[in-house]
């Protein structure tokens, strides 16, 4: 079992950078225009040829109401009609990739995001499911994984009921924070009773997986009052858990704009509120996986980091990094071999390139061998929080000390503050060092100038 983490306040204090998350190496920030739709189609072909599992992240970007500290690609709307027009343009594109797959290349992973994908309604949703299931081969056993994010307000008994009917066995649920103050200041007001009728519905229908997401940092929180939300949260006893640092961009995010910065915590204060989420998490039993996240010993994300199999793409740690990951939808990212490629951000974009029969692939890129290398780098650190020279040096044909020579000084200073142990062999992140462990992964990235890290929020 890997040993717990250990709370250093001054490492957090010297290391707490600004940087990526990397659900992808190399970022979406190097991402370009000369990347576009032949490119995807190529690298379906090659898919197809391969015959490697499929994995389908859709995107819903429409929400009824706005949550001020949101930075995701969504379209405010009480107009429950442009979902219609929607679907259309996300059936044609679901054609125009489909024809380039295998018939048998099986989706063992399947993924409804936003925005918020129950505002939808019941119709619609078996619409979009039959569309999938028309154009995909998605399973029909209960083997795969599949999930949605659910919003407590815009679900219920029956909502759950048709989603689990539909094959759906792994739900998301956004909380953020209970205390009424923090929900009124970012403008998401939600019972504990409405996400506790959530959760008990996905129990009684047996869906397998259960995650809340949780926001630290966020206007008018206190670590006392948070520490009262994480309380209530353990009390629902979720499977996962993600702890998401709250980053206050309002100059690129324009609804932050409407939150009172002098009424966000200090740093300090986020800190403790951490320190405080991971001693009531690791005492609750929950184990920390990283970058923000917590599973129960026995959830299959728990289990694969103990086997030194956990994955990491753009759905964040998985357990099906070999699949290739299809984004359908406004702003969805693709990754398929060495290519990444995203869909335009724009919706009217988006809708006007489908219904000219094109997909709204605008930008992305293709890794080349040293991307390839040190994408796999990262991946061993940041989901097994150790690496080994040997197993790089077979897999890319390298010496690794050589390749990374210049590094050298900055790993050997990072091995003296106790963050990692640098060996002859390997390098292993210590206790210490695996809320830093982005910081680390910082070290291998080609990309990463000053003036990059401003546009990531800080690792803590």
């Amino acid at each position: 079992m890997l040993d717990a983490i250990r709370w250093d306040t001054d490492l957090i204090r010297r290391y707490d950078l600004a940087g990526p998350r990397y659900t992808s190496y190399p970022t979406a920030v190097q991402f370009n225009s000369q990347v576009g739709a032949f490119d995807l189609l190529h690298a379906l072909r090659d898919s197809r040829k391969a015959q490697r599992p499929l994995s389908l992240y859709v995107h819903i970007p429409f929400c009824a109401n706005i949550c001020y500290y949101c930075a995701c690609n969504k379209v405010i709307t009480k107009d429950r009609s442009r979902a219609l027009p929607y679907l259309q343009r996300l059936e044609q594109e679901m054609q125009l990739i489909a024809c380039h797959l295998a018939p048998n290349q099986r989706v063992e992973q399947l993924h409804f995001g936003g925005g918020t994908p129950t505002f939808l309604n019941h119709d619609e949703l078996r619409q979009l499911m039959a569309l999938l299931r028309k154009h995909f081969n998605l399973l029909n056993d209960d083997s795969g994984d599949y999930g949605i994010e659910i919003d407590p307000r815009e679900a219920d008994w029956s909502t759950m009921g048709l989603l689990r009917e539909l094959g759906f066995n792994r739900v998301s649920i956004g909380l953020q924070d209970l205390d009424p103050a923090v929900q009124r200041a970012v403008n998401r007001l939600q019972s504990l009773d409405e996400t506790r009728a959530v959760i008990e519905a996905a129990r009684t229908l047996q869906f397998r997986s259960i995650n809340i997401d949780l926001i630290y940092g966020l206007p008018k929180q206190t670590p006392e009052n948070f520490a009262r939300t994480v309380e209530e949260v353990i009390s629902l006893q979720p499977d996962r858990l993600s702890v998401f640092n709250y980053a206050h961009l309002p100059e690129r995010f324009m609804p932050q704009r409407r939150i009172n910065g002098s009424e966000l915590p200090a740093p300090a204060e986020k800190l403790q509120m951490l320190q405080r989420t991971i001693e009531q998490l690791t005492a609750a039993g929950y184990r920390y996986i990283g970058m923000d996240h917590f599973a129960l010993p026995d959830d299959e994300l728990a289990i694969a980091q103990e086997e030194s199999t956990l994955q990491r793409n753009f759905q964040g740690y998985t357990t099906h990094g070999h699949c290739d990951l299809i984004g359908l939808g406004v702003s969805a990212i693709s990754q398929i071999g060495d290519l990444y490629c995203q869909n335009s951000s724009d919706l009217t974009h988006y809708q006007n390139a489908l219904a000219g029969a094109q997909l709204a692939t605008s930008r992305g890129l293709v890794c080349n061998a040293d991307d390839r290398l040190r994408r796999e780098v990262i991946q061993q650190l940041i989901c097994n929080f150790s690496l080994k020279f040997e197993e790089i040096e077979q897999a890319f044909n390298i010496d690794f000390r050589g390749y990374f020579n210049e590094l050298w000084p900055e790993l050997e200073e990072m091995a003296d503050d106790g963050l990692i142990e640098l060996g002859s062999e390997a390098i292993i992140v210590l206790p210490a060092g695996r809320l830093l462990v982005r910081s680390v992964c910082m070290v291998f990235d080609a990309y990463l100038g000053q003036q990059n890290r401003q546009r990531f929020s800080r690792v803590i």
